[in-house]
């Protein structure tokens, strides 16, 4: 049997956009516009209660699912869920995860929380933040196009 374990961990992540908070509350919110810079979900219901279920990985390699719920949302202002990450058929992490979204002189500041339990040693949180730093940026550059 494996040893179990949980790493915990929080990070903070802030960027500013030349965009208007209704710009960028929209590219979290709507679906379409959220798959040009964030993988297309397989199910997108942007409502408290609802999910969003996306799964890809590497050509032949396993499979990750993202698995979130959101918890609150207030038009643009914050968004926040709680998600899932599998790999394969493992579990690697359980999060919460807030965006606030505030108005500021260059357009809007986006400040992203994730407090996350990394299970067993298959996930940990240096990569989790790697990962969202890029995630933010492919944001920053989508949100740079209209």
């Amino acid at each position: 049997m494996n040893e179990r374990s949980v790493k915990h961990s929080t990070f903070v992540i802030e960027r500013d956009y030349n965009a208007s908070p209704e710009r960028v509350f929209a590219a979290w919110s709507d679906a379409s516009t959220k798959a040009q810079w964030f993988p297309k979900a397989e199910e997108f219901d942007f409502r408290i209660g609802g999910r969003e279920i996306n799964r890809g990985g590497p050509p032949g390699g396993a499979i990750y699912t993202f698995d979130a719920c959101y918890q609150e949302i207030v038009q643009n202002n914050r968004i926040v869920y709680t998600y899932i990450m599998d790999l394969g058929e493992t579990r690697i992490s359980v999060s919460v995860t807030t965006v606030e979204i505030r108005p500021a002189v260059s357009g809007t500041q986006l400040i992203y929380t994730e407090q996350g339990a990394f299970l067993d040693g298959h996930d940990a949180p240096e990569q989790r933040e790697h990962g969202t730093r890029y995630m933010l940026d492919k944001l920053g550059d989508f949100l740079k196009t209209e």
